[in-house]
């Protein structure tokens, strides 16, 4: 067994925590010689109006011929299509540097690559890796996708004056009226379940008719070994900022991702399928999760059978975004060793986020968390969910839900499952509800352990299809008077211990699987127990 995994598991079974973060991360990181060629060299002009594409492809070429060394781009406003990395070079951007990508969708070709998971047509990312190794995106410029060229829009994300300047741009809208698009292909796009979907029956001319709806991620780094991006800024992508894809020993640190906050798919960070990755010291202000683990979507992801393993995120801040730390909902291909600590999320929908739905199957596992500092978070500070839907975390003003159904289906290999979380010392001051935990009838959610939690939520706890849950030292202050402490439905081996809570008083229970819950410690009001749909108050132990 891994050393760091022995050694902290020995901590959570001993104190119902870890108290230290693990040994330093075995990661890799590339070196690159010392020589350095200007883009200016191969005819590079500032400004924003000249088209440098060759120009800085063609240094990239010059300087992996010679061996390697620094691809430097110089303070000023450079104009690109997509630029291709290669093994051995490090793109340096100098302090004022922005290199900014162009609006011309003509630039992008359409190339075969993955999307969600899912082998896709999509047009070719704006920086570009392919089977490389000893890579770097580093420096102090900026790196800007012009994504609102391609991104649709929700009304519902925007103020009536940002609404109506966006019609007055030009685009499309969709038959309701309330989804813009930046052009007729892009519409056309919307009007497929999966456009972008490489499939028997869709020929060329098919995706070149839809092909602005196939946004490009900014940064994808496919199959290469030894990569580092430092310093740089990266903002306003199409859809996905920064996309490592298969690939191993990654250094991402002190970077700023940013996106606007309406952005559709404007993910910061989403590591799919690698190996060996450390992410710190980092800033994230997106529109759609910010650090994002994944590995394929549904039977592709259980086919190419590649976890994201050995990952460790420290010291980042997070404001907006859907999910702070996040894993799923494509997580087929399973997800373990992960390794979180000395994070906050300031703003964030949801802090910790953990989705998935039947379909996906897949092995989430061997998760560890420590000290989460959290404020005014809109949802859940600490969600699992297994009903994941592909909607905004936050209901959007005039949208109604439903609840899902709840059935009882067979275990098979699209049957996901999440277990062995250990989440030490969160800190939240607001949130909509302090957790969140709602596994599936067949497959339960287990083994997660919660201690040293100090939280003010309106809503307290909420435990739905899950076994062996442990909360450990936790304080909660439940704002809404007329909420509980707890809410269990269908759920075992539940144990609440040195429970203080100020507010609420009740132990709301549910579903006649539900058994096995124990109270200890509690502090606060005294308890009144609610049993109900199958549930008996004989099922919960209050010492």
């Amino acid at each position: 067994m891994n050393k760091i995994l022995k050694t902290i598991i020995l901590l959570t079974a001993t104190n119902g925590a870890f108290a230290q973060t693990p040994t330093e991360p075995t990661v890799s990181l590339p070196t690159f010689k010392k020589d350095t060629i200007s883009i200016t060299a191969f005819g590079a002009i500032s400004g924003g109006r000249h088209l440098n594409t060759e120009s800085i492809n063609q240094a990239i070429d010059k300087m992996h011929g010679k061996g390697g060394g620094v691809v430097l781009i110089p303070a000023g406003v450079w104009l690109s299509g997509p630029i291709t990395l290669k093994s051995n070079v490090n793109l340096h951007l100098a302090t004022n540097a922005l290199l900014q990508f162009t609006k011309d969708f003509s630039s992008y070709p359409l190339v075969k690559t993955s999307w969600e998971g899912i082998p896709q047509m999509r047009n070719q990312s704006p920086i570009w890796a392919l089977n490389q190794q000893n890579i770097a995106i580093t420096g102090k410029g900026v790196i800007d996708g012009n994504g609102d060229a391609w991104r649709m829009v929700k009304k519902g994300k925007m103020t009536e004056t940002q609404w109506k300047k966006l019609l007055e741009s030009g685009g499309m809208l969709n038959e309701k009226g309330d989804i813009w698009y930046p052009s007729q292909s892009s519409l056309k796009g919307a009007s497929f379940k999966d456009p972008g979907l490489v499939q028997d029956g869709k020929n060329e001319q098919f995706y070149q008719e839809v092909k602005d709806y196939l946004r490009p991620n900014m940064v994808l780094l496919e199959k290469c070994e030894g990569v580092l991006l430092e310093g740089v800024t990266f903002q306003n992508s199409a859809a996905w900022n920064i996309h490592p894809l298969m690939s191993s020993n990654l250094t991402i640190r002190n970077i700023t991702v940013r996106n606007p906050w309406y952005s559709q798919n404007g993910d910061g960070l989403d590591i799919e399928s690698c190996k060996n990755v450390l992410v710190e010291e980092s800033t994230f202000d997106v529109g759609d999760d910010a650090i994002c683990i994944k590995s394929g979507r549904n039977e592709a992801g259980r086919e190419r059978a590649m976890p994201t393993e050995n990952l460790w995120v420290r010291n980042c801040t997070v404001y907006h975004a859907h999910g702070g730390f996040v894993v799923g909902s494509e997580m087929s291909g399973g997800a373990k060793n992960l390794y979180v600590d000395n994070c906050t999320f300031i703003g964030t929908d949801i802090g910790l986020r953990f989705k998935t739905t039947r379909g996906r199957g897949g092995l989430v596992e061997n998760v560890y968390i420590n000290n989460i500092y959290m404020k005014d978070i809109p949802g859940e500070a600490i969600l699992f969910d297994m009903y994941y839907e592909a909607k905004d975390p936050i209901v959007l003003s005039g949208e109604h839900r439903e609840p899902p159904k709840v059935e009882v289906l067979p275990v098979t290999e699209a049957t996901p499952q999440f277990k062995n979380f250990y989440i030490h010392h969160v800190v939240c001051d607001g949130a909509a509800k302090a957790v969140f935990i709602r596994g599936l009838p067949e497959m339960h959610i287990k083994n997660i352990q919660l201690s040293k939690l100090d939280m003010v939520a309106r809503e307290g706890i909420d435990i739905q299809e899950a076994s062996n849950i442990s909360f450990q030292d936790v304080k909660l202050q439940i704002e809404d008077t007329s909420k509980q402490i707890a809410y269990i439905l269908n759920s075992d081996h539940i144990n609440m211990h040195q429970l203080e809570v100020n507010n609420a008083s009740t132990f709301h229970l549910q579903g006649a699987r539900s058994s096995a819950i124990e109270v200890q410690g509690l502090k606060g009001l005294k308890p009144v127990v609610k049993a109900d749909f199958g549930a008996s108050e004989n099922i919960i132990n209050i010492k």
